[in-house]
């Protein structure tokens, strides 16, 4: 069975408000859900690490990762992990520092990213140059960093997701 391991932003928690959304509609279809605390650590690549420790552990399980914001950076740091099967990311924080190179990283399985018109934390833009290169899925709404507004449509769009693992 493939787990789903969420990956929160900067300033959130393991269980926030859309993190909760997306696992509740997981655990709907039968996905194991897990979220890892991140709330001590504020560096994005030590944040990686902890995922890197994790996934190690995780010994011939499947691993769809989801990340918000500084969270979309930890799981595409982890995207060609043996064990992950694909990355659903919401507003990735991509090309802003950090010793991730989103110019070669090469993701195992799909990627889909959703961001909102009207981020003022992480560009749009950014998301678009790194989907264009692997030619990934991503959706443009009609909101802002935290994509609460739109929220039933970023559910929707993990929920499409989700059927590439079944």
């Amino acid at each position: 069975m493939t787990k789903i391991v969420f990956n929160h932003g900067k300033e959130s928690g393991p269980w926030g408000l859309k993190i909760k959304a997306l696992a509740d509609s997981a655990k709907n279809r039968n996905f194991a859900v897990e979220s890892i605390d991140y709330q001590d650590q504020m560096d994005p690549d030590a944040r990686a690490e902890r995922l890197a420790d994790y996934l190690n552990e995780q010994h011939d399980e499947s691993v769809l990762l989801v990340g918000s914001s500084m969270g979309g950076y930890v799981a595409l740091a982890n995207s060609a992990h043996p064990s992950v099967v694909g990355c659903f990311l919401m507003a990735p924080a991509l090309y802003m520092g950090g010793r991730v190179d989103f110019d070669k990283l090469s993701p195992r399985g799909p990627v889909s990213v959703i961001h909102g018109w009207h981020d003022d934390i992480v560009n749009w833009q950014n998301s678009v140059k790194f989907c264009q290169r692997i030619a990934a899925d991503l959706h443009l709404i009609a909101d802002d960093h935290r994509l609460v507004n739109q929220l039933d449509e970023v559910v929707r769009d993990f929920e499409h997701f989700l059927g590439n693992f079944k």
